[in-house]
């Protein structure tokens, strides 16, 4: 088989598609996974698996609060004093989104194929005479006996070495916010409330 038919006969589609189509599931399960991880993390389910509302986390704080008092005499004063204060927060606002994008793909092929053929060729003659002469009375009788050999052996061999490599790289970045997501953050963001703590 010549080296163009070895080449000819290889598979690029399934060796070029095969990568390219992990890199699309892979692309897809991360989309999927991207989309549990908000439900998981950010919302409250129902047994239904449902969501029903936001995960909110609280903590208490002490804020310093100016107070000013007004006296009879039309003197103002103004004090700073700790009060208690509760931060309502969407744990979805304060927790970073994994969305990965593949940015680019690179498949390199490598194909080296080395063909050596070898051929020999061996001939041989031979020549083989005998004369036999016979005399008496009369005519005489003489014989020639002639034998000629001729033999030709030709051998043929042929070696084919091939060496594929294939090397697919992959390069993944934190891809930005989808439209909607950006917009339920906005919204979850107007949720967040700060209140004096209750005693």
């Amino acid at each position: 088989m010549a080296i163009g038919d070895e080449l000819a006969s290889l598979d690029f589609e399934s060796m070029i598609g095969g990568p390219l189509n992990a890199v699309i599931k892979a692309q897809a399960q991360s989309a999927i996974t991207s989309v549990d991880f908000i439900k998981a993390v950010g919302f409250t389910t129902d047994d239904a698996g449902n969501v029903t509302e936001p995960v909110m986390i609280s903590f208490k704080y002490d804020k310093p609060v100016e107070t000013t008092t007004t006296a009879s005499d039309g003197t103002t004063t103004t004090t700073l004093e700790y009060k208690p204060y509760q931060l309502t927060v969407p744990i979805l606002a304060m927790l970073p989104i994994p969305f990965i994008r593949v940015e680019e793909v690179t498949i390199d092929f490598n194909a080296k194929i080395t063909a050596v053929q070898e051929s020999s060729a061996t001939s041989s003659h031979g020549l083989d005479t005998e004369l036999k002469a016979k005399a008496g009375w009369g005519w005489g009788s003489a014989s020639l006996k002639v034998n000629y050999a001729y033999k030709r052996s030709t051998s043929q061999s042929q070696k084919i070495e091939r060496t594929y490599s294939l090397a697919v790289r992959v390069r993944a970045v934190q891809d930005e916010l989808p439209a909607g997501t950006e917009r339920l953050l906005g919204i979850l963001e107007n949720v967040i409330k700060e209140a004096p703590a209750s005693s």
